[in-house]
C-alpha cells in the first residue's frame, strides 16, 4: 500500500466494503481494499475479521462524508471498536533483523514487536548443528516469556561454495576470538581474505534463513527461505547488516547493501521464510 493512502473506514461485512467503494468509485475516487489473502491472515493472527477501506490523504474528508450518508454507524467500527493490526513477536534484539521484518510486514499490514524486555531476558545459546535447531531453541525458550503469543526466532547465514558451506551456522561469529562477539566488518574482512587465498574459487554464495514458530515453549512450525547470488571481492553499499554489502545478487544487479529494506524484503531469504509463515498462519 502506498504511504499516500490512509485507513478511512473498517467494515465488518465485505459485502458492505464492496458498496462503499463502489459509491467512492462513483463519485470519482479511488480506493483500495485489504485483499482476501490479507483477510484470511487476520483470521489467523486474531479474533477481529474487520476488513479496513482506504484512500488517498488528499480525498479522505471528501470519501468520509460520502460514506457517512450512505452507512448507518451500526455497518461500520466506532472509534473504541477501531481495528487493530495483528501483532507478531519476534525474538531478537538485532535492529537489522527487525528492520527487515518491517519492511516485509509492510506489505501484509501487520505489527512487529520484539519480544517485551528482551535484552533483560536470558541470553540462549546457540549451539545448534543447524539453522532449524537454533532457531527451534531460541523460539521455544523465549515464547515463555510470552505466554498464549505466537514468537518466532530466526536463525541465518552465509554460506559460501568455496568454503565449504561456511562461515553457515556461525556467520554472526565467524572472526570472533574466544568469547568475544565479531563485527560485521570483522566477519565480511574474514570471508573476504579467505577467498582471496583460493584465487580461482566459485565464489557462488547463498544466504538461508529458518524461522521457527513457538508458544508457550513449544515449537508449533519451521520455515525456511534462500536467496542464491555471489560474493564480491568488496563490501558495496551501505544499507542493512551482516555480509549484506558482499553478497551481489544478479537478477537486480546489486547487493543486498545497495537496496532499500523493501527491495531486499522482496528478494530476501527472510521475507521468503516469514511470507511461508503467513502462508501456513492462513
Amino acid at each position: 500500500m502506498s504511504e499516500k493512502h490512509v485507513t478511512l473506514w473498517h467494515y465488518r461485512d465485505l459485502r458492505d466494503a464492496l458498496l462503499a467503494q463502489s459509491k467512492l468509485d462513483s463519485a470519482g475516487i479511488e480506493s483500495v481494499l485489504m485483499d482476501n489473502a490479507m483477510s484470511s491472515i487476520l483470521n489467523a493472527l486474531g479474533p477481529k475479521t474487520n476488513i479496513a477501506l482506504q484512500v488517498t490523504i488528499e480525498e479522505r474528508e471528501d470519501a468520509l462524508a460520502i460514506l457517512r450518508e450512505v452507512f448507518p454507524e451500526e455497518k461500520t467500527l466506532s472509534a473504541e471498536q477501531q481495528f487493530t493490526r495483528p501483532r507478531v513477536f519476534i525474538a531478537t534484539s538485532n535492529k537489522g533483523k527487525l528492520k527487515d521484518y518491517k519492511a516485509i510486514s509492510c506489505e501484509f499490514d501487520i505489527e512487529i514487536e520484539a519480544v517485551h524486555n528482551f535484552k533483560d531476558l536470558p541470553t540462549v545459546e546457540e549451539d545448534g548443528a543447524t539453522f532449524v535447531a537454533n532457531a527451534s531453541k531460541k523460539a521455544e525458550a523465549y515464547s515463555r516469556y510470552a505466554p498464549g503469543e505466537i514468537v518466532l526466532a530466526d536463525d541465518s547465514g552465509l554460506e559460501v561454495a568455496a568454503l565449504d558451506g561456511q562461515p553457515g551456522v556461525i556467520s554472526a561469529r565467524y572472526a570472533a576470538v574466544g568469547d568475544e562477539n565479531a563485527s560485521d566488518a570483522e566477519n565480511n574482512y574474514k570471508v573476504i581474505y579467505e577467498l582471496s587465498q583460493l584465487p580461482d574459487a566459485d565464489r557462488s554464495a547463498r544466504f538461508v534463513c529458518v524461522i521457527a514458530a513457538a508458544r508457550d515453549g513449544k515449537t508449533l512450525a519451521t520455515f525456511e527461505g534462500e536467496v542464491r547470488g555471489e560474493i564480491l571481492q568488496m563490501p558495496l553499499g551501505h544499507h542493512g547488516f551482516g555480509y549484506d554489502p558482499l553478497f551481489y545478487y544478479p537478477p537486480e544487479n546489486k547487493t543486498f547493501g545497495e537496496m532499500t529494506a523493501e527491495e531486499k524484503a522482496a528478494v530476501s531469504h527472510r521475507g521468503e521464510a516469514f511470507r511461508k509463515f503467513l502462508e501456513w498462519m492462513s
